[in-house]
């Protein structure tokens, strides 16, 4: 539920895909379907649920139809799980005689605004979806948007009020745009005014993943607009209500830190984090050290390379953000960087989350010695109840060949002689199928990233996560 179906620094993503098929073809179909239902109600995954529903189709259509609408709970996960099928890589090419039934009663069951909203994105588009289904027509303005969304004849005085308006909209581009996705109106040309109507508009989540384009069309120039947006950014309720997540935040941070956004939309974000990381847990032992790899593999992209889609946020930066965040909201915390070696750096508890991982992230570069790290907390005498390492796990200066243990397992069981309570959590950045240190009662690894990854640790930390942990809460679901 961590992981990422692009290709990474040590993995492709062809055979990220081939594994997770793999795999879920191998557990009983039973738990698939409590698993895929899991992965997108709890994990907020948009790639992998898909993934599971299509192989589930395969192996159990009476589950399949059961759990689909939990999965499929808008347009662009019914792409993705549409994109899935024709893929071939769950043994079929086309979309079958149960698949489509549910995608005909998905379609049937939203509102017209709905898909017609829903009509941004390709590969497949909606367009492609209705074309692929055939649905039948319930009204005679659905069966006009039907026809006007798949280029076929159809009656125009029919169209839902929306579309109607967009099309007015389209031929005379003036005054108050149409309440429709902005990506359906970028081919148009409007003035700020326009742009500054779409923003005032446009939902928290919408608001975020558009500051630059808002930016390029002279929303901040017109009067008013800049605090309005900056107010809606940090509006502590606003971002509960969003379910806004750290990581979301990072990565608008970094899309726009570059560009000159007004400072007070550049403040807004730093105070954004600060309310999104305040359900953060606090950990539990009387001292906590963040071990940050700075190394130059960190530099890749968290979520691997994908054309026209990349993210711009690098390893290091998703591991400066775990570490800038334990620091503030665990006193008792300490943060150390290494690549080669341990790697001196300054940041400040009262700082901003935003601040600290920047300092954090701007450190290092060279090779990767994952037990320099803990070897320096031996020296320091030093053996703290929890240490959380974030790495891409790729120790290359000090692996070992054969049956002996790596230097990373040497130098914590050093410190866990030392301290008999002491816990260990690898997170692995860029997941392959390699670790430093082995799972055990005392070690945790995580592969991937997600901001769950904090209720794990806790849950690791108060000793209430063992084995059969996420099997027992994925089988409590009920299908």
């Amino acid at each position: 539920m961590t992981g990422c179906l692009n290709t990474t620094f040590y993995a492709s993503a062809d055979t990220q895909l081939e594994e997770l098929v793999r795999r879920a073809m191998t557990v009983s179909p039973d738990f698939l379907a409590k698993l895929a239902v899991h992965a997108r109600r709890s994990g907020f995954m948009k790639d992998t649920p898909a993934v599971l529903l299509a192989v589930l189709s395969v192996r159990d259509p009476a589950l399949f139809a059961k759990v689909f609408d939990r999965v499929i709970d808008n347009a662009k996960m019914l792409r993705t799980f549409v994109q899935v099928m024709r893929s071939g890589q769950v043994g079929r090419k086309s979309l079958g005689t149960r698949p489509k039934k549910q995608i005909l009663g998905w379609l049937a069951a939203q509102s017209e605004d709905a898909i017609f909203r829903a009509c941004v994105g390709e590969s497949p588009s909606m367009a492609d979806v209705i074309r692929m289904v055939h649905p039948t027509p319930s009204t005679p303005s659905r069966r006009a948007l039907y026809g006007y969304l798949i280029d076929k004849a159809h009656e125009v005085d029919a169209l839902p009020p929306l579309v109607r308006a967009f099309e007015d909209f389209k031929r005379t581009p003036s005054g108050a745009p149409p309440d429709v996705p902005f990506q359906l109106l970028t081919s148009l040309t409007l003035d700020a005014g326009a742009w500054a109507e779409i923003a005032k508009h446009a939902p928290w989540q919408a608001t975020r993943m558009n500051l630059n384009t808002f930016h390029r069309h002279g929303v901040f120039d017109v009067p008013g607009m800049t605090e309005l947006v900056a107010t809606r950014l940090a509006d502590r309720e606003t971002i509960r209500r969003a379910r806004v997540f750290p990581y979301q935040l990072l990565v608008a941070y970094l899309a726009t830190r570059s560009t000159g956004l007004p400072p007070k939309i550049v403040d807004a974000l730093h105070d954004a984090m600060e309310h999104a990381t305040a359900n953060v847990p606090t950990f539990e032992g009387a001292s906590i050290r963040v071990l940050v790899d700075v190394s130059g593999s960190m530099q890749a992209p968290v979520t691997g390379h994908r054309k026209g889609a990349t993210t711009a946020a690098r390893c290091v930066d998703v591991a400066a953000l775990v570490a800038a965040t334990v620091l503030r909201k665990n006193a008792n915390a300490e943060v150390m960087c290494f690549d080669t070696e341990p790697r001196a750096v300054a940041v400040e508890r009262r700082d901003s989350v935003m601040t600290n991982a920047r300092v954090l992230a701007s450190v290092g570069g060279g090779g990767t010695n994952v037990s320099s790290a803990l070897a320096k907390l031996v020296r320091d005498g030093v053996s703290p109840d929890l240490v959380i390492l974030l790495s891409d796990n790729e120790s290359w200066v000090d692996s070992r060949a054969g049956a002996k243990p790596t230097e990373t397992m040497v130098q914590w069981n050093l410190i866990r002689a030392k301290n008999p309570r002491a816990k260990l959590v690898c997170v692995d950045l860029a997941p392959n199928t390699s670790t430093q240190a082995i799972d055990r009662e005392d070690i945790l690894n995580i592969g991937g990233f997600s901001d769950a990854v904090f209720d794990v640790i806790e849950a690791f930390a108060k000793g209430s996560l063992d084995r059969t942990h996420w099997v027992g809460v994925i089988d409590a679901i009920t299908l």
